[in-house]
């Protein structure tokens, strides 16, 4: 059976088990993605299903995090680059990009409407991990590391010399949204060139996410205050970390969207990083 098909076979599945929970009130929204979960089974008949897949290549892909805030003048500039990417031919087979927005800008006058504090804690987390002073926005970490020259030559540089290494994981990936709720599920196992050497290869986790593209706000106040703001590849949800038992994970979420999927660019996201912030693998896709 080809791919596409089965995907669709699988959503049409999936449309009437998670249409009787919602409701049953079995599926609970995931916050601060929004609540909606009591009219989402209202939408299931009348909303067509958005879908998208993707297999992991055997190269490296990089996984690029953007800590930004609406906050803070000067992360526009960086917004605006990570929305560039795909305009330079930096597919999802070579480079994930994924904004993730802060909260620590928002004592100064502009509450960031996208911000979560997980995000907070996995900046500070890197910090830690790399020993340093502070955080701060923009930053951009690349391949779990912090990448302070991301010029566009810098960063095609970087991307070649990841995609020259065999891939540690191999992980496929299925989103689907149908009305107001979305479902996202990855399989993920390490490849034997991850654990080889005869040091004891460290932990690794599996994390999911849901990102949005093509979101847009009007600053009212702080640093922005008059200015009209784009985001790309905005995390809206995050799963995990889900730990690898015997150098494999499978993980599968439903989430409660405020507003109809078919209204927005929704795509799903899945990386694998060990304990020491190395990304090992990472995939994703645009429903459509």
């Amino acid at each position: 059976m080809p791919a596409s098909r089965l995907l669709r076979d699988r959503t049409a599945r999936w449309i009437g088990v998670v249409a009787a929970a919602l409701l049953t009130g079995g599926v609970a929204a995931a916050k601060p993605y929004g609540p909606g979960t009591g009219s989402a089974a209202a939408h299931m008949a009348s909303s067509a299903a958005m879908t998208c897949e993707a297999r992991s290549p055997e190269h490296t892909v990089a996984l690029l995090e953007l800590f930004t805030s609406e906050g803070c003048s000067s992360c526009p500039p960086a917004d605006r680059w990570l929305q560039g990417l795909k305009g330079q031919g930096l597919g999802l087979d070579k480079v994930v990009p994924l904004s993730l927005h802060v909260g620590y800008w928002d004592a100064i006058g502009w509450k960031d409407p996208y911000a979560q504090a997980r995000f907070t804690d996995r900046q500070r987390d890197y910090a830690r991990q790399q020993r340093a002073a502070s955080v701060y926005t923009p930053q951009v970490v690349l391949a779990g590391q912090d990448f302070r020259r991301w010029g566009d030559a810098e960063l095609r540089s970087a991307l070649a010399k990841l995609a020259g290494k065999p891939a540690g994981a191999r992980i496929t990936l299925e989103g689907s949204t149908v009305g107001r709720a979305v479902r996202i599920r990855a399989d993920a196992q390490l490849q034997a060139a991850a654990s080889a050497s005869g040091v004891p290869a460290p932990s690794s986790q599996l994390h999911l996410v849901v990102f949005e593209s093509g979101l847009q706000n009007q600053v009212t106040r702080g640093e922005n205050r008059g200015a009209t703001l784009t985001h790309d590849a905005v995390v809206r949800h995050w799963q995990g970390p889900i730990a690898l038992s015997q150098g494999k994970a499978a993980a599968s979420e439903i989430v409660g969207l405020a507003e109809p999927g078919d209204r927005r660019t929704l795509g799903v996201a899945a990386f694998v990083q060990n304990d020491r912030g190395e990304v090992l693998q990472a995939t994703a896709c645009v429903m459509q």
